[in-house]
């Protein structure tokens, strides 16, 4: 298939596409030159791109992914270091999940907050010296 196709069909731009080709996470069995020197990418750039979008959604940089592509494809890691590299990538996941708990406990405080200055701003009130004498939020 061309590039708008391959793009279209994954919702990246044709760029993005051009991007990843670049930088080295498809090779001859993703795309190939035809004679008019058009590209033509087959199923397992699909493939390959859906799994990109996958690893990006962890929070893999470019970097890891190229390794991790390097490694799928020459099989070198041992199966001890892929799942090394899981349990990194859980932690990570773990820690912003985590921040990101606290945050959304901070929002939740302050739609709290605003709702009472509009009903109650002297329950208002005792709230925030509540949450600012406890928390340091």
């Amino acid at each position: 298939m061309k590039i708008q196709e391959l793009a279209v069909k994954m919702g990246l731009s044709v760029h993005t596409i051009r991007f990843y080709e670049k930088e080295g996470l498809f090779d001859s069995r993703h795309v190939q030159r035809e004679k008019n020197n058009y590209r033509n990418y087959s199923d397992e750039a699909v493939e390959r791109l859906q799994m990109i979008k996958k690893f990006q959604g962890l929070g893999c940089s470019l970097a890891e992914l190229k390794e991790i592509f390097q490694d799928h494809d020459t099989n070198t890691k041992t199966h001890q270091q892929i799942i090394d590299w899981i349990e990194q990538k859980k932690a990570e996941i773990e820690q912003k999940k985590a921040e990101y708990d606290q945050v959304l406990e901070t929002l939740e405080w302050m739609i709290a907050y605003r709702k009472l200055l509009m009903t109650d701003p002297q329950k208002a009130e005792t709230l925030f010296k509540a949450r600012t004498s406890v928390s340091p939020h």
